[in-house]
C-alpha cells in the first residue's frame, strides 16, 4: 500500500465521523459538510508528503470548524435562527460536547449520520446517494460513474437530498426509540441496495462494481461495531460477505456471466466464507430471526462445499417466505421448488407472479421462467423467453449470456 492509499482509506474512515461531529455542533448539515470536503482536500494535499498529524481526527474536525466558523460569522440571519432554535432546545442540548471531542466508542457519530442520510422525508434514490455522499466519503463524481448518470445530475440529486433534509427540520440526533427500528431498517435496506447495486450492476457493461461492494460492506461494518448485539446487523454483514466471496467466480476472462452451479468453487474468497459463516451462526444462535439472517442462511448453505443442499435452502426459503413476504423471495424460492420436486412444480409456484405489478417489465420473471422451462425440456418455450428476458435488461453481461442461453436451444439445422 502506498502512503497516498493508505491516507485515502484513513480519509474516508474519518469522514463520517468528523462530519458527525460538526453537524452535531453546528446542525447546518450541508455546509457542514462543503466544510468537512475543505478539510479532507486540505488533509489529501499535505499528509502524504508531512506525515500524518498525532490526531488525524482532531486535525480534520479543526480545520472544518475553521471554515465553519467563517460561513456562521458571515450569515447573520444563521445566527438569529440558531438562537431562536438554542431557546427552544432543552437544556440538556446545550451541553453537547465540543465538536472537536473524542467521542466514545458506544456514541459514534457515525450511526447518527446514517440515521439522517435514511430520513424518512427521502426517497431510497436519495437515501443511497446522501449515505454514499457524506457517510461513504465518495465525491458526486464516482457516484455518479457507479450508477451511469452524468456528474451534473447526481450533483442535483445530491443538492435536492440535502434541502430535503433541511426542509424537514431534521435534527443531528438519534430518532427517538419508538422509531429506532423503523429507522434502523431503513438504514439497511440502504445498505443493502448499495451492494446489491454493486454485486449485479443494473446497467451498463460491467457485471458487478467492487467499489459499491466494498464500500456497502464497510458501512455495513461499521454499523455493526456500533450494534453488534443487533442479529439484523449481523445477518446483512455475513449477507454481502458470503455473497461477494463468489465474485471472482462470477466472470469468465471475456467478462462472460457464470451462474452459480456452473462456478469454480476453488475461486470462491474462503476466508470472508469463514468470516459470514461465523457471523450467521452466532445470530441464529442468540437473536430474533429475521429476513437478513435468513438470506445469510442460505448464502452460507450455497457456500458449503460439495453439492447444494436444496431440500435445506427450500425450508428457509419457505421461511424466509413467511417473514418478508415479496416478489424476489418467491422468484428464488420457485427455483428451490424446482430443484427438489421438479420444474413444473416450480413453475405453477413462479405463476403467481404473473399479475405482480411488481415485475412488470422485469427481465429476471422471464429468466427464472427460461431457465425452468428448460429444466422440464420445453426448449422452444424456454428459448423465447431468454430472448424476453434478454430484451427487459440493461445489463450487457446479462443480456450476453440470456441471449447465449437462447441460441443454445436453437434447433438443429435439418
Amino acid at each position: 500500500m502506498t502512503a497516498s492509499t493508505g491516507v485515502e482509506d484513513l480519509l474516508r474512515e474519518l469522514a463520517p465521523r468528523v462530519l458527525g461531529a460538526l453537524v452535531r455542533r453546528y446542525g447546518n448539515f450541508d455546509a457542514c459538510e462543503d466544510a468537512v470536503q475543505e478539510a479532507l482536500l486540505a488533509a489529501a494535499v499535505q499528509w502524504p508528503g508531512e506525515g500524518l498529524p498525532d490526531s488525524p481526527q482532531g486535525w480534520l474536525v479543526t480545520v472544518a470548524s475553521r471554515r465553519m466558523v467563517d460561513h456562521v460569522r458571515s450569515e447573520e440571519a444563521r445566527r438569529r435562527r440558531e438562537v431562536a432554535v438554542a431557546a427552544q432546545a432543552p437544556a440538556d442540548e446545550l451541553l453537547a460536547p465540543a465538536a472537536d471531542a473524542e467521542v466514545p466508542p458506544g456514541q459514534d457519530d457515525t450511526l447518527t449520520l446514517l440515521f439522517l442520510c435514511c430520513h424518512p422525508a427521502l426517497t431510497p434514490a436519495s437515501q443511497v446517494t446522501l449515505t454514499l455522499r457524506a457517510v461513504g466519503g465518495l465525491t458526486t463524481a464516482q457516484i455518479a460513474r457507479a450508477f451511469l448518470v452524468p456528474e451534473a445530475t447526481m450533483a442535483q440529486r445530491v443538492s435536492r437530498a440535502k434541502q430535503r433534509v433541511k426542509a424537514a427540520g431534521a435534527r443531528f440526533r438519534m430518532p427517538p426509540e419508538e422509531e429506532r427500528a423503523d429507522r434502523l431498517g431503513a438504514v439497511l435496506h440502504v445498505l443493502y441496495l448499495i451492494f446489491n447495486e454493486g454485486h449485479t450492476t443494473t446497467s451498463g457493461p460491467d457485471l458487478h462494481r467492487a467499489e459499491l461492494t466494498g464500500e456497502a460492506i464497510r458501512l455495513t461494518r461499521a454499523v455493526h461495531r456500533l450494534l453488534p448485539g443487533d442479529g439484523e446487523v449481523t445477518g446483512l454483514l455475513a449477507l454481502m460477505l458470503l455473497t461477494d466471496a463468489r465474485r471472482a467466480a462470477r466472470t469468465r476472462p471475456d467478462s462472460a456471466l457464470v451462474p452459480l452451479a456452473e462456478q469454480d468453487r476453488s475461486r470462491w474468497d474462503r476466508e470472508q466464507i469463514r468470516e459470514g459463516v461465523e457471523l450467521i451462526t452466532g445470530a441464529l444462535a442468540g437473536a430474533p430471526l429475521g429476513p437478513y439472517q435468513l438470506q445469510a442462511a442460505i448464502a452460507a448453505v450455497h457456500a458449503e462445499a460439495g453439492d447444494t443442499d436444496w431440500p435445506q435452502i427450500l425450508a428457509l426459503y419457505r421461511l424466509l417466505e413467511r417473514l418478508s413476504p415479496n416478489p424476489v423471495v418467491t422468484l428464488n424460492h420457485a427455483v428451490a421448488l424446482a430443484m427438489v420436486r421438479g420444474p413444473q412444480a416450480g413453475l405453477e409456484l413462479l405463476a403467481t407472479l404473473d399479475g405482480d405489478d411488481r415485475l412488470t417489465g422485469h427481465h429476471r420473471l422471464d429468466a427464472v421462467r427460461a431457465h425452468l422451462l428448460e429444466m422440464a425440456g420445453d426448449h422452444e418455450a424456454a428459448r423465447d423467453a431468454y430472448r424476453t428476458a434478454a430484451r427487459r435488461t440493461t445489463s450487457l453481461p446479462e443480456q450476453r449470456y440470456l441471449e447465449t442461453r437462447a441460441v443454445r436451444l436453437r434447433p438443429a439445422a435439418p
